[in-house]
């Protein structure tokens, strides 16, 4: 089975912790990772595609081959994803085709070529990671005006671009619903393996609680049956978090939307339906660092992921993912198992029960869940089940079986492990492995729940079958030649020895009292008592061609990492690798406090007394026997010395002169153009005053508008369009005429003004400036939405014709020529600082007026802060080297003065990179993480802020703080500086 999720490295700038992240999918039991490429991002200007640097993909198949995950390569051209314009760059604007139609072929033709090029380098048959290529995204949908569609002839002339450009690997599709477009055998473009996504309760992280009725999709398997039924069901999107607007209620809502019983349920539901490739996406969110996300998103991309964006691991979910992955990794029956049809009440003597049968040749899965789904209330039942010894009430030696509110389980019937049979199981499998000497099982279920396990082997029957190796209050009985063991899960593990070759370890997971489901529970330290979610499997690397991919022979080892805490079990943090050389175990994790690692499968690989190894420092073991060995790892609490940010020396230039007369705009670009091509939009201005018509594709738009006054002109109208929760403000020479501020709903506006007493012949300059959000995804087939310009749609001054007024524009500097090729073509805008490269390292500010960002400006304006500071994070305790992992964010206060929230926006910059927008009238975000390799860890690092005060009063920035997010003692490896060069006079800037 392939087991994916989603990971777009172009989302954390920082390719030596692409393999941090990778190791954090494995350690999970994944066998995939699935990526997009943004075109925007490769090729800035048509025809000149640059996959360089920090954008170079070799060191991404690279760590995904250390990783041992395979690669679904995903490249679109269009990929959707919420980035600006849905992947595609600014400049098909100007283009004047319909996107996503067979005239668009030749303008995607580059782009593929390109990394087509890339990708056919590591596919598998070249010895690389990458298995699958999903060309295309979602194209599912066209608007009303579309006569063809679906077009074959486009769809199967990007998948040709892509063949005759090396591609050999088995094509697979993203339909944005089942409706089982371009599966095999339906025709011209059809693909290898027909593939679909699901979101089953979308985007409204404002209601996490919330589960609709009839959200669950329990159709899966007779649309696959009706759609595809010659290849595996594939599910290339499957919802594992959602993303979140402007004005929303933050990732971490999001988080809870789609938390550990959203995983139970609906995960399972999957798996109930056969599915053989799921891709969960988001694994891992990352930064829409640069302003490469599109208007409907912030900075963050979190996405509420089972990895945050800061790289942690806390979130409940992605250890109840690891449950489900292991699981389908050691069942490979699974795999030939055919779903029955789900009725209420089948094998069960409860109709508020629903449970799928899956029928392999020898084992039964048992998929059950609630009738009603979104039940929030436990209930009582029996199994009657068929088995290889006849059908049998489950369980036999107590009364019933619990399914908590909101849950879902996998019950099993003669299932194999390592040549012992299995009975029955009603606990949950995680795991298991056969050794030399014995076979370690690994079961789990709910506190509070009872379960039972029947073990069918003759051999094992009779007065020593069994002995109890720790915990207490298990049953046992001897039923012919099965023995039955029967228990209450606890917190505190059981385990059971069976004969001489199986070891049972008995696990128990937490589920929260029913209110926790609908509100945050009262006490969330319960939550973290998840004895199951200790334990961990970690592949052994073996000779090529295998390596660290996984195999049906991957031999593993099973270790437990857990807080020596007597009264609770508390889960450790990470295991990351495992290897063996001789007679050492070499493992590598992070902890976050002295923990307790013990090895409960795999000691026995090696022969004679063994050694254990933790990020590199021998272990002091114990043997514990059975195989077992284990002993403390010590965390050495690092002394940080984090910079009191508010405090230090700030240096502040204004960022928005061309206000003022003596500015000299001679040099801007002149909007010029009589017509555009933009097909979204037919200009109504005597020239296009549409940023991209110009070359200017990201962030802050800047208009110069000069006219002769004739004495006259009362009133100034202007309509303008920058995407969901932009802003503008218009300026009459050095005075502010008004402001919109935006807000969570808006991309346009109309805006009026009344001018004050103009002088017959007055020179006057109108300067607008004006906040691109992003460009548009383009979904919709024949809507064209990525061209929705950015910029002046109409303007009139009252009692003169549109053409008295001349404009000049201007972006970025160079616009398609962006001078910073390191950071790519979308990380700066069109703001004075930035034209200048002033947000670069080592900017000239020794001359600069000393003043704080809390201090802030008391105009309406644009003001420009910058700072630098030393971090220098241990890399030793005492003189004994360790690394830490240790995530930090700046945290912004949100401002208000009388109450009322102040209208101000502001973008930071770390070392040359811009990673993050706040907007503290609209929010929500307030925290922005920043990975260690765009912030030195151990050297300077310079900082800037652009504040864009858009009421009269002008704003301060409240406070801002650079926090800490976890203090980790990791086996990562060092983190290499992403490249950041620092400034240099701009020739031309202005």
């Amino acid at each position: 089975m392939i087991y994916s999720g989603e990971f777009h490295p172009f989302r954390l700038p920082v390719p030596s912790l692409w393999l941090d992240v990778l190791q954090k999918i494995k350690a999970l039991g994944f066998s995939a990772v699935s990526f997009y490429t943004d075109w925007a991002l490769l090729e800035g200007k048509q025809g000149e595609f640059a996959a360089e640097g920090i954008f170079a993909l070799e060191a991404f198949f690279a760590a995904a081959t250390e990783a041992g995950l395979y690669l679904i390569a995903r490249p679109g051209p269009y990929i959707n994803a919420e980035v600006s314009g849905g992947g595609f760059p600014g400049w098909l604007q100007r283009k004047k085709v319909v996107m996503r139609t067979p005239d668009f072929l030749p303008y995607t033709e580059n782009y593929v070529r390109c990394i087509a090029g890339i990708i056919a380098r590591a596919q598998i048959t070249s010895g690389g990671p990458v298995i699958l290529l999903q060309f295309e995204n979602e194209y599912s949908q066209a608007s009303p005006d579309i006569q063809k569609f679906p077009d074959r002839i486009y769809f199967a002339g990007v998948k040709q671009q892509y063949r005759d450009a090396g591609i050999i690997v088995p094509t697979i599709s993203n339909d944005a619903g089942p409706f089982g477009l371009f599966a095999p055998g339906t025709g011209l473009g059809s693909v290898d393996i027909y593939g679909h996504d699901g979101y089953p309760l979308g985007f409204d992280c404002s209601n996490p609680s919330n589960w609709p009725q009839n959200n669950l999709p329990t159709n899966y398997k007779s649309l696959h049956q009706q759609q595809s039924p010659t290849t595996p069901f594939a599910i290339l999107e499957f919802q594992a978090g959602a993303f979140d607007p402007w004005g929303g209620s933050t990732f971490n809502n999001c988080a809870q939307l789609t938390n550990e019983y959203f995983t139970r349920v609906f995960y399972k539901n999957n798996y109930a339906a056969g599915i053989k490739i799921i891709n969960l996406y988001m694994i891992y969110g990352g930064t829409n660092w640069g302003n490469l996300g599109h208007p409907g998103g912030y900075t963050s991309y979190d996405y509420g992921a089972a990895i945050a964006e800061d790289r942690t691991i806390s979130r409940l979910k992605y250890s109840e993912i690891k449950l489900h992955a292991n699981f389908l990794k050691v069942s490979p029956e699974y795999l030939t198992a055919v779903p029955e049809d789900t009725r209420n009440g089948s094998y069960v003597d409860s109709d508020a029960i629903s449970i799928t049968r899956l029928v392999g040749e020898l084992t039964s899965f048992y998929v059950v869940r609630h009738a009603m789904y979104n039940n929030p209330k436990p209930i009582r039942y029996r199994l009657k089940v068929p088995t290889s010894l006849g059908e049998i009430n489950v369980p036999q030696l107590s009364t019933a079986l619990i399914l908590d509110g909101r849950d879902s389980k996998i019950h099993v019937t003669d299932y194999d492990v390592g040549g012992i049979s299995i009975l029955y199981s009603t606990a949950e499998i995680f795991t298991w492995k056969k050794y030399r000497q014995r076979t370690v099982l690994l079961l789990y279920g709910i506190v509070n729940e009872t379960h039972e396990v029947a073990v069918k082997n003759a051999r094992f029957t009779g007065q020593q079958s069994h002995e109890i190796l720790e915990g207490h209050g298990v049953k046992s009985v001897t039923l012919g030649d099965t023995i039955v063991f029967n228990w209450s899960v606890t917190m505190k593990r059981k385990i059971i020895k069976v004969g001489n070759e199986l070891i049972v370890y008995l696990l128990g997971t937490v589920s929260s009292p029913t209110s926790c489901v609908h509100q945050q529970c009262s006490n969330p330290a319960i939550l973290d008592r998840n004895d199951a979610y200790n334990y961990w499997v970690l592949d052994i690397s073996a000779s090529p061609p295998s390596s660290n991919f996984t195999t049906l022979s991957t031999t593993s080892i099973i270790a437990c990492m857990s807080l020596p805490q007597a009264q609770f079990i508390q889960p450790g943090y990470l295991l990351r690798t495992a290897t063996i050389d001789w007679n050492s175990i070499y493992l590598t994790g992070d902890i976050n406090e002295t923990t307790i690692v013990e090895v409960i499968g795999g000691a026995d690989l090696i022969w004679g007394s063994t050694r254990l190894y933790f990020n590199g420092r021998a272990v002091s073991i114990h043997s514990i026997g059975d195989g077992r060995l284990g002993g403390f790892v010590p965390f050495f609490s690092p002394k940080l010395s984090i910079p009191t940010l508010v405090n230090l020396d700030w240096r502040y230039i204004n960022s928005l002169p061309e206000v003022h007369s003596s500015y000299n705009s001679s040099a801007w670009p002149t909007a010029n153009h009589a017509y555009s091509n933009n097909t979204a939009r037919q200009t109504t201005t005597p020239v296009s005053l549409y940023g991209s018509d110009y070359g200017f594709h990201a962030g802050n738009l800047l208009f110069k508008g000069h006219f002769m006054a004739t004495g006259i002109e009362k009133t100034f109208h202007i309509e303008t369009e920058g995407g969901t929760a932009y802003a503008v403000a218009v300026f009459l020479d050095e005075s502010l005429l008004g402001s919109f501020p935006g807000n969570s709903a808006q991309a346009a506006t109309n805006l009026t003004f009344f001018l004050p007493r103009l002088e017959p012949a007055q020179n006057c300059t109108i300067t607008v400036v004006l906040d691109n959000m992003g460009l548009e995804e383009d979904f919709i087939v024949g809507s064209d939405t990525n061209k929705r310009p950015r910029g002046i749609l109409n303007y009139s001054l009252s009692g003169r014709g549109q053409s008295a007024v001349r404009w000049k524009i201007t972006g970025n500097l160079g616009g398609e020529d962006y001078r910073d090729r390191t950071r790519g073509p979308m990380n700066e805008g069109g703001l004075y600082a930035e034209r200048q490269g002033y947000h670069l390292p080592n900017p000239p500010s020794a001359n600069w007026t000393a003043r704080r960002p809390t201090q802030g400006i008391d105009h309406a304006g644009i003001g420009f802060f910058t700072t630098s500071f030393d971090l220098n994070i241990p890399t030793d305790w005492y003189g004994m080297p360790i690394t830490y992992d240790i995530p930090m964010s700046f945290v912004f206060t949100n401002s208000t003065s009388d109450g009322i929230t102040s209208n101000y926006r502001a973008q930071l910059y770390v070392n040359g990179y811009q990673f993050g927008k706040y907007v503290n009238n609209i929010g929500p975000q307030t925290a922005f993480p920043v990975p260690e390799g765009i912030l030195n860890y151990h050297g300077k690092n310079y900082i800037a802020l652009s504040l864009w005060a858009l009421d009269p009063g002008g704003a301060q920035i409240a406070n801002m703080e650079l926090v800490t997010t976890a203090v980790l003692q990791t086996g990562r490896k060092a983190v290499t500086l992403a490249p950041m060069p620092a400034y240099k006079e701009r020739e031309g800037a202005y």
